[in-house]
């Protein structure tokens, strides 16, 4: 027996989910499948939290965390939940440290965002638990804040069926094809077909488009996220520190205190490739090392026991820009890959593959994101991981 949808989406993680209550939301009928249980840890959209920010290193990104801002209030409103929490962001790092926050500046400013330079006196007068010389600055952009990770895909989800979406886990996809104009899918469960078909499959990607003669240069590396238990978690709590990104070579971020009675600190891109079907979940020595030193460098005020470590995927293209684009050969075939920074746009670029799958155009500007652009083309691109 098979079943008819508008829309099949492939992964239920934070950018699938998302595209699966958009395009519920459009009145469209949608088949989400994922081939973990909801909620799982395999791959790259689970945990308390995640930054959301308008501060970014190009203008493209800033429009688009404009956009985000609003596809989340669209999802609070109708999930009747708050998912967004604004704590301030700040950018610091060495005046010649490896990423420079000029860029950043420069971005918000062609976008019309406000924020304030900061000295390093600055810095220590308003959060005292950074341990920083004079040569350190940063930026502070009052709307930067976190996006409640688990909650968000959950809402998502939610909403989605209350729409009327069919969301189905732990179906494993025997074959997928295209065949005169539709999207076949066979699995475990049954066989489906449908008009359009969203890829929001993270780490499994490359497996999903070698279906349609397609192989992306996509590296998949296990990052780690750890919680700190400090003696005093006071002056990270939430309202009174803000979400912050050390802007240097290697960068770290960390988090106010939220989800777990721990402060939160993770490097960025700092783990080791990985195949994602065979990985495991032991913290990494490294990664532990590193984000500890850093600590005791720069924030000591956070460091305490080891309160829970957690393991999660990166899936990262060459110049660590996103993939939101239709695959050239096949206009019904939709792609979305985050490269390890995307769960604060999920929302919205779950609301651009929408437009995509209904009416072939979207209103955003994701021409930088064409997964067609040279540099997906070349078969050992140079690499380039610090945004």
């Amino acid at each position: 027996m098979t079943r008819t949808f508008d829309v099949i989406v492939l992964g239920l993680g934070g950018i699938g989910s998302g595209a699966a209550y958009w395009l519920a939301k459009r009145g469209m009928n949608v088949l989400g499948l994922e081939q973990f249980e909801l909620g799982h840890a395999r791959g790259e959209s689970a945990d308390h939290s995640r930054i959301i920010r308008l501060s970014y290193h190009a203008p493209e990104y800033v429009r688009l965390a404009k956009e985000a801002y609003q596809a989340w209030k669209a999802v609070e409103e109708d999930a009747g939940a708050q998912l967004v929490f604004k704590t301030g962001g700040l950018d610091l790092g060495p005046h010649d440290g490896a990423i420079s926050l000029e860029t950043y500046a420069n971005a918000m400013r062609t976008c019309g965002v406000e924020y304030e330079r900061l000295d390093a006196r600055e810095i220590r007068r308003r959060y005292p638990a950074f341990n920083i010389d004079d040569d350190v600055h940063g930026l502070f952009q009052e709307d930067g804040g976190l996006v409640a990770a688990e909650h968000a895909t959950q809402a998502h989800q939610r909403v989605a069926r209350e729409l009327g979406a069919t969301l189905l886990a732990s179906v494993r996809v025997h074959s997928l094809r295209s065949r005169g104009g539709e999207i076949e899918v066979e699995t475990g469960q049954g066989h489906y077909t449908a008009n359009d078909l969203v890829v929001a499959a993270g780490p499994w990607t490359n497996p999903v488009l070698d279906r349609f003669g397609m192989r992306l240069p996509l590296e998949i590396t296990k990052e780690q996220a750890m919680y700190f238990r400090p003696p005093d978690l006071a002056p990270f709590a939430l309202g009174r520190f803000p979400v912050w990104i050390w802007m240097d070579d290697p960068s770290f971020y960390g988090f106010p205190v939220f989800g777990e009675v721990a402060v939160k600190v993770a490097q960025d891109a700092g783990g080791k490739p990985v195949d994602p079907d065979t990985r495991g979940f032991e913290p990494d020595e490294d990664i532990t090392a590193r984000v500890r030193s850093f600590l005791q460098t720069h924030l000591p005020a956070a460091l305490g026991p080891e309160h829970s470590i957690k393991t999660c995927l990166y899936t990262l293209t060459p110049d660590r820009d996103f993939i939101i684009d239709t695959l050239p050969d096949y206009p019904n075939v939709h792609v979305a890959v985050g490269a390890g920074h995307a769960f604060k746009f999920a929302s919205v670029i779950g609301r651009i593959l929408s437009d995509l799958a209904f009416d072939g155009r979207t209103r955003s500007s994701i021409d930088a994101f064409a997964i067609d652009r040279p540099i997906l083309q070349m078969e050992s691109p140079p690499k380039t991981y610090m945004v």
